[in-house]
C-alpha cells in the first residue's frame, strides 16, 4: 500500500472520529449548547483535518477512485451507530453494507 493510500485511509478514519464526536454532542438541550460543546468543536476540527488529508491523497490517487473509496465510511458509520449508540441494524442494511464493501474493494483493486 502506498503512502497516499495510507493517507486516504487516515482521512477516512479521521472523518469518522469527527462524525462520532458530533453524534455524542447531539444530545445537548439546544443547538447553541451543542454547537459550543467541546465534542462538537473537536469533531469539526477532525473534519477539517480529514479534508486536508484527502487533498494530499488526491495528489496521487485519481478522484474517480479516491472519492468512491470513502464510501467505506458509510459502513463504519453504520457499525459505530449500531455498537456505539444502540441504533438498529436490519438484515437489509447489512446486505447494503456488504454491497458497498464489495464495490469499494473492486474499485480499489481495479
Amino acid at each position: 500500500m502506498s503512502l497516499y493510500w495510507l493517507i486516504l485511509t487516515a482521512a477516512i478514519i479521521t472523518s469518522m472520529a469527527g462524525q462520532t464526536l458530533l453524534k455524542t454532542a447531539a444530545g445537548a438541550p439546544d443547538f447553541i449548547t451543542q454547537l459550543f460543546d467541546p465534542r462538537t468543536l473537536v469533531g469539526l476540527c477532525l473534519y477539517g483535518g480529514a479534508a486536508l488529508l484527502y487533498i494530499i491523497a488526491l495528489r496521487r490517487i485519481p478522484m474517480s477512485v479516491a472519492l468512491p473509496c470513502t464510501a467505506i465510511s458509510y459502513v463504519a458509520a453504520a457499525l459505530i451507530g449500531h455498537y456505539g449508540f444502540a441504533e438498529p441494524l436490519s438484515a437489509t442494511q447489512l446486505g447494503a453494507l456488504a454491497l458497498i464493501c464489495t464495490g469499494v474493494v473492486i474499485l480499489a483493486f481495479a
